[in-house]
This record gives C-alpha cells, structure tokens and sequence, in this order.
C-alpha cells in the first residue's frame, strides 16, 4: 500500500460513562449517510462496542491497543481504513487510563494512539451538575501532555438553552473550541448488562435508535468543523501483519453465547488463507467435520447455560472432534468446555466434560484487566513457551480446576495471577482473551 491514512479523529472523555459511544455512534451513522466513508475503530480490549460501530456505519471496527500491540500490529490494523475518507476512533475509559508502563509499549491508554498516530483528541464532556467548571476539566486533559493533539470538545447532557451558554462562555474563556452540544436524552439511552451493553445481535430497535443518535448529532454538532479538525501524522497505509492462524480450517462458534472475537485475528487468519467456518452452539449446530480445529470464544453462556446444556448434537459433536483433533476455549468458551457451569442462582448446569473445570456464575467477582502468558503447553495455534498478550473480563469464579495448568498468567505489572487455564489431551482454555503475540 502506497497511499497515505485518511485523516482521523479520536472520541474520548474524561471517565467512562459520558456519552463517548453515544456521540461515536451517532457520528458514524451522521457521517454516512452524509456521503462520508468513515473507518471505525475502537481503542483498548472491547468485544460489545465495534459490533454498534459496524452497525451503525456499514464497516467492521477494529481494536488498536498500544499495550499488546507490536507498532508494526498497530500500522496494519490503522491500514484497514486506507480507503475511507475518515477515520473516527473510540477511547476506552477516560483518555489517560492504561496499565502500568512495561517495556517499550505503551499503556494502552487511547492518548498513546493519538500521541503516535497523530490523531487530534474530541473529548466528550459530561455538563451535568456544573457550568463554567466544565472548561477546567477540558483544561486540564488538554494541557496534561502536550504531545497528544487536542482538537476541542463536544458538550453532553446539557440542561437548557441558559445552560449551554454558561458551559460555552467557560470554554471561550479557556481558548477550547466546542464542536456541539448535545441536550440531556434519557430516552435514547442503550441498554446494559454485566460486561457492558447489550450486544448488537439483541437490540432489535438498534437501526431505529441509531438513526435518532445521527439526527441529535445534525442538529446540534458542527460535522463540517469536526471533518476539518481531523488529522494524522504522515505515514503511509501499511501492510496487513500476519498473526498465524490456529489451522487451516477453524470451527468457530458463533452465537449470542459466543461472540466476543476480536476482528482484527479474523482479519489475519482469512489473510494467512485459512477458511473461518461459523457454527452456532446455541441452535445445536455440532462443529463442521471438515475442521482442523474448534474455537470457542467468549461470551454470555451463563445466560444460555440451560439451553447448552441440552444441545446433544452440539455437545456430542465437540466431545468426537476433540477425540483426534483440537479444541481451544476462551473465557466463556472455557467455561463451556468443563464438568458444569452454576449459574446465577444456583443451578448447576452439566458442560462439555471435555476439562474437569467447575465455574460459578452464583460467586460474583470481578476479573478484570491485561494479561501477559506464557503457554505451558501448545495451544490456539502456538508452540509451547509462546509468550502472549490479552486481557480477562469476566465476574465468574473457578469452583475447581483439576487438570493441568495452560500457561504461566501474570497482569500488566508482572503480579502472578491463579487464573492459569488448562488442558488435557486434545483440549485447551483459559479465561485469556488473546490480543496478539508478545510485542517483545
């Protein structure tokens, strides 16, 4: 690839909870349908948010992470927008919340992808319960490092007309350009549940709800002056990087209870030729015969454990791949794959018996930040002794564990952590949502 990136923007906010996926997502689906080719990301480990991003634009969204992705990674992924006229990314938390530095990478904070990328900062501000005050907030994230760009603010859950002018005059005081201010809208409000939102696949308004966000964004942001603030630093489209596949022919289920794979690995693994065959557990689909390997990703199979459960031609059909060939699981997938899953109230639901783990949803506690492993055993598609970079987020706990250990887990700042996964024969999982390959 020879053409130059597209200009891009970057939608953060000081904290999570104001309104930065309802500003991306009504930005996505305004720009569209003004004609604009926007190229979605989302920065940090998220599953939920590009699944909207894609719907409300029409592209797949892609994860960048500084934290587990090598540079080369990162530039391969950024490469994906190379033809779009726009690229509009979403922060994670506020602008500045990463891991603790290790090595040469970065935090993971979203101001290390502007900080490199040179995309200018959009933060979305929450006015609620203060006016002029606002504009030291604003202050203070746009003077913290003066190597992330900052393009001006956007203005959200504005009380009234005499409100936005009190907030307006503050940050005209402070030399902070405000692109928009949005009004207080609990009606257009996404519903959530323990790891974030509803997922896209169950929203069945989600198209009507969109199209309401993109006509609050006409009505009361200034999209030419924000296409305009857009920017990058100049550096040529790269090429896609290669994350080698697990196989050649990947059983990859695919549902409501197994949903959370990161596009930026399809991406790779269809790259490297390797054909990604879909199937759904929670229809009772066994895995494809013609598979090499069968993939189990995260999810919510706690909320379908009953119908899993009862999936005999699912169930049988796993347990006869794993006789000859493997099976990799994570976080929910793992789940699937042991003796039982106890779900919120109680109940013990019988599994996969294809590991002898037993995990309770019943025990809430939440595992939740980056993860460093380094495998004990071959699995997913790498050789003993790989190191590996991810993330955990889940609220289960391990009930027991008898087999043997799947890797070596630690957090961002080196701390031995007990979630090790496991395997046994065939068979391989852990609660580690892999990202990429070590950077170092």
């Amino acid at each position: 690839m020879n053409a130059p990136l597209p200009p891009g923007l970057l939608i953060t906010a000081p904290a999570s909870g104001t309104g930065k996926t309802t500003v991306t997502l009504g930005l996505l689906r305004a720009l569209t349908e003004a004609g604009v080719s926007v190229q979605p990301f989302k920065s940090g480990p998220d599953y939920i948010d590009p699944a909207f991003h894609r719907a409300a634009c029409g592209r797949a969204s892609f994860n960048l992470d500084s934290w587990a992705m090598s540079d080369a990674l990162l530039d391969g992924i950024a490469a994906q927008g190379h033809e779009a006229d726009l690229l509009l990314i979403e922060g994670a938390m506020g602008l500045f919340d990463g891991a603790a530095r290790s090595g040469a990478s970065g935090v993971g904070a979203s101001a290390d992808l502007a900080r490199r990328m040179g995309w200018p900062v959009v933060l979305v501000v929450d006015a609620s319960g203060q006016a002029q005050s606002t504009a030291a907030v604003a202050h203070g994230f746009r003077t913290l490092d003066g190597a992330v760009p900052f393009a001006g603010v956007i203005l959200n859950r504005v009380a009234s007309p005499r409100h936005e002018r009190l907030v307006r005059s503050g940050m005209e005081a402070a030399g902070i350009r405000v692109f928009g201010a949005l009004p207080r809208r609990p009606d257009l409000t996404l519903p959530e549940r323990h790891l974030g939102l509803v997922q896209a696949i169950e929203h069945p308004g989600l198209d009507a709800l969109l199209s309401d966000y993109a006509a609050m964004i006409r009505a009361h942001v200034d999209l030419p002056a924000l296409r305009q603030a857009a920017d990058a630093r100049a550096r040529q489209a790269a090429a896609a990087v290669t994350i080698p596949p697990p196989a050649q022919r990947i059983a990859l289920a695919q549902d409501a209870a197994f949903s959370f794979t990161y596009p930026h690995l399809l991406a790779a693994w269809r790259s490297s030729g390797a054909e990604v065959l879909p199937f759904s557990p929670l229809a009772n689909e066994a895995p494809p015969p013609k598979a090499e390997l069968v993939w189990l990703p995260g999810g919510y199979p706690e909320l379908h454990a009953g119908r899993l459960a009862a999936a005999e031609t699912f169930l049988t059909g796993l347990a006869a791949h794993a006789t000859t060939r493997p099976v990799y699981g994570e976080c929910g997938g793992y789940m699937v794959l042991g003796e039982g899953l106890i779900d919120r109230d109680g109940v013990r639901h019988r599994m996969a018996g294809l590991l002898g783990l037993v995990t309770s949803y019943a025990d809430r506690r939440l595992h939740l930040g980056y993860r460093q492993a380094r495998l004990l055993a071959p699995a997913a598609g790498f050789a003993q002794g790989t190191r590996l970079r991810g993330h955990e987020f889940h609220y289960s706990t391990i009930v027991a564990q008898p087999d043997a250990p799947l890797a070596e887990v630690t957090d961002a700042e080196g701390a031995v952590l007990a979630e090790s996964g496991s395997h046994r024969g065939q068979v391989a999982g852990s609660f580690f949502h892999l990202i990429a390959p070590d950077p170092a």
